[in-house]
């Protein structure tokens, strides 16, 4: 490559900041980072639980409830509310990702699809639903279950994720 040009994937250093926790290495201050899986990246002093990556909204969930809900299917549903799409600030639910979810014996079941069966942020999402969830003391274990059938189309968007994908200049 010449002088002027630069690679796609990364940003020029001026840029980094606007990039953000999306470039492809960043570096602890340590100035070591421990490569987890091909998508997570955990870097030093974090706890295990979390991850590197800080897909969306991370940072606006909200406290695990202090004792189990009586309605443990709604409040299931108010917890994924909380997980958003990497690539867009929308609840999974509102994009219509999750086909089920229910509760039994303080296990979590959820029936997820993808937008895209090579969709990039599988692993980001199944992650910050076993994440977020595992948060709540009333819920013990997570179960993802990768459903593609019926395949997954715009009609699963919610009228609220139509809203918000509009704001965002999204057409669905």
């Amino acid at each position: 490559m010449g002088r002027s040009i630069h690679p796609v994937e990364s940003p020029r250093a001026h840029e980094r900041d606007l990039r953000g926790v999306g470039s492809p290495l960043p570096v602890h201050p340590s100035g070591v980072a421990q490569l987890v899986s091909s998508s997570t990246l955990r870097l030093p002093g974090l706890p295990a639980h979390v991850s590197s990556h800080a897909s969306g909204g991370r940072d606006l969930w909200s406290e695990p409830l202090e004792a189990a809900p009586t309605d443990t299917g709604e409040a299931l549903r108010l917890v994924l509310k909380e997980v958003l799409d990497p690539e867009l600030p929308i609840s999974i639910l509102d994009l219509g990702l999750v086909y089920s979810a229910h509760i039994a014996d303080g296990v979590a079941h959820i029936e997820l699809t993808f937008t895209a069966t090579a969709c990039p942020c599988m692993d980001f999402i199944k992650e910050d639903i076993r994440d977020r969830l595992t948060r709540e003391s009333w819920i013990r274990e997570v179960r993802i279950d990768e459903v593609w059938d019926p395949p997954w189309t715009t009609d699963r968007i919610t009228p609220e994720g139509r809203e918000l994908l509009k704001t965002l200049g999204v057409g669905a």
